[in-house]
């Protein structure tokens, strides 16, 4: 399958379109979770928890494919760097800062407004039992910004790891260009095999009475797979993959189950015996749902593989779709500030819990796309230093 062929239009690949619209669904869902987990209302019920963690497991795919489709989209860069920089870090810079220091002011406005303070824990679940609506509080965030993100702006962290990957992709890309598709699948090869490495440093690492492993060291954090582990090699898969497959459908399907299923078991049998386990700490809690890893790694290529199938005649589905792309940033950026009240909407109502979360993430991405595109329809071309 060539990107002619997966596009019924001459400028769009409306397959990637589709990887996209499920991409951002899952990110939101992964955070219509937290209040579950989080919520005094909710916490210790054992039927939130399970499906928090169903949910949470199948939802593990969401980052890596944003981070294929930079790759796939982006690489090899064909601009001077400069220019590469201006367009792609500047877009999103601005946005990042703009929001940001509206999420961090927030519980300042509430306090403006004579809100009791425990609406900010009702909009940001991370901050409940903790929140301040003190303006030196604030102020004190805001002036965190380039440093690192806070838990009222908790979606914020993929930010800082896009615009380091914006930094590197000029140097990678040289690479990348020259190297022939044996070299490609070798670098993919050792930086699967780094995809463990979280877990031989929690089950392997003990058995030999050893903090580290592979030449790290308390003055060393750059071990054996240090250069080609991390978010670099989605990059570089999504850039691999982007030609799609051959197979026939059924061939793909077949596969795509096969390997969903085997990451999806990892993933939630690992998370579900950390959650059991009252000693567990919030590292271990993450073990199993990190990005990095084998599991959720063939889980990614799984959506990847059968999403890349797709195909769509239906012109305003089309259109709807490149709508959304177009959006897709700022959908992203301010989808965070809806989903406590979404919570509060729909988590105590009587709706089977297993829909609770489905419908939180498709109103959340609604009504957040409904926003960003009357923005670009207020603000025009301008809008993208806003919505990115």
């Amino acid at each position: 399958m060539n990107l002619a062929q997966a596009q019924p239009t001459n400028d769009r690949i409306v397959w990637l379109d589709v990887i996209r619209a499920f991409a951002i669904l899952m990110v939101i869902g992964v955070h219509c979770i937290d209040p579950f987990y989080i919520s005094p209302a909710m916490k210790g019920i054992p039927e939130y928890t399970q499906w928090a963690a169903i949910y949470g497991s199948f939802f593990r795919p969401s980052v890596p494919l944003f981070t294929m489709m930079t790759g796939l989209l982006l690489l090899p860069v064909r601009q001077p760097m400069g220019a590469f920089y201006k367009k792609r870090i500047f877009r999103i810079l601005f946005p990042v800062l703009i929001w940001s220091f509206l999420y961090n002011m927030f519980p300042w406005f509430t306090g403006v407004l004579g809100l009791p303070k425990e609406i900010i824990g009702d909009f940001f679940c991370y901050t409940q039992g903790s929140e301040s609506q003190a303006l030196g509080d604030s102020l004190k965030d805001v002036a965190m910004i380039p440093f690192q993100f806070s838990f009222k702006e908790n979606h914020m962290w993929y930010m800082y790891l896009l615009l380091g990957l914006y930094l590197y992709m000029p140097f990678f890309s040289a690479w990348i260009e020259k190297a022939t598709n044996k070299e490609k699948q070798v670098f993919l090869g050792i930086w699967f095999v780094s995809l463990f490495l979280p877990y031989l440093q929690a089950y392997i690492a003990p058995l030999f009475g050893v903090n580290y492993l592979f030449g790290e060291a308390t003055w060393n954090a750059y071990g054996l797979f240090y250069y080609f582990a991390g978010f670099n090699g989605y990059l570089i898969l999504g850039h691999y993959m982007k030609q799609g497959n051959t197979w026939s459908l059924p061939k793909t399907i077949l596969i795509s189950v096969l390997l969903f299923g085997i990451g999806y078991y990892v993933t939630f049998n690992g998370f579900s015996a950390a959650a059991a386990n009252p000693a567990s700490t919030e590292t271990d809690m993450e073990l199993f749902f990190t990005f990095c890893s084998p599991n959720v790694a063939i889980m990614t290529i799984a959506v990847f593989l059968l999403l890349q199938k797709v195909r769509i005649s239906n012109q305003t589905v089309i259109r709807l779709l490149a709508n959304m792309t177009k959006c897709g940033f700022g959908i992203y950026i301010v989808h965070y500030f809806i989903v406590g009240p979404f919570f509060l909407l729909i988590g105590p109502s009587s709706l089977p819990i297993p829909l609770q979360v489905p419908l939180m993430a498709i109103c959340i991405f609604a009504v957040a796309w409904a926003f960003t595109a009357l923005m670009y329809k207020i603000f025009g071309k301008k809008t993208v230093y806003i919505m990115g």
